[in-house]
């Protein structure tokens, strides 16, 4: 067996583990959104990035946490975290300051006891090991958090699949407004 394959079984048994209702929430959240701002670091952070650009290609108000053209969080908007741990000590102010100003936290995790899940006021939970843990054989074969990781970047897709089929859109109208200056 290839080392591909093994990361593809792996991720068939961490999909089937994502609760449907912690799912629904987050996609309700976003869709009730006036905006959609994400914040991660790592890896984690990356995942987020292409899940807003996605967003953005619906037609849906969504921005990065700490790029320069992020607009101001109000009343109303969504705060998504993606933190393996939930522990990350960077994220703790932005979901307080969110918080403060009105937004709605929702936090992508391994750990729902963590304190960025205590914060939040949704929590999705992913399977996965944390970085800082190290994983016995039976649970990945992958280094650091790449089981976590992986397993956000195909929920965040599996999201937007449901998104567009709520929206009513394809591919082809949100390829309308995919970057053309490239």
């Amino acid at each position: 067996m290839t080392h591909i394959q093994t990361i593809i079984e792996e991720l068939t048994s961490t999909v089937e583990a994502i609760d449907a209702t912690e799912t629904k929430e987050l996609e309700d959240a976003v869709l009730q959104a006036n905006r959609i701002f994400l914040a991660g670091a790592g890896r984690s952070g990356l995942m987020g990035k292409a899940f807003v650009m996605r967003l953005m290609h619906m037609g849906l108000d969504a921005y990065v946490v700490g790029e320069t053209v992020t607009a101001n969080l109000r009343d109303g908007d969504l705060l998504i975290v993606g933190s393996g741990s939930g522990e990350t000590k960077t994220l703790v102010p932005i979901v307080e300051k969110a918080q403060q100003l009105g937004g709605t936290v929702a936090v992508v995790t391994i750990n729902p006891t963590s304190t960025l899940a205590r914060l939040a006021d949704l929590v999705v939970q992913l399977p996965g090991v944390p970085k800082e843990q190290t994983a016995s054989a039976d649970e990945t074969v992958q280094p650091m958090g790449s089981l976590f990781e992986q397993t956000m970047l195909l929920f965040y897709d599996g999201l937007i699949l449901q998104i567009m089929e709520d929206k009513q859109l394809d591919s082809q109208t949100m390829y309308g407004k995919h970057a053309n200056l490239e």
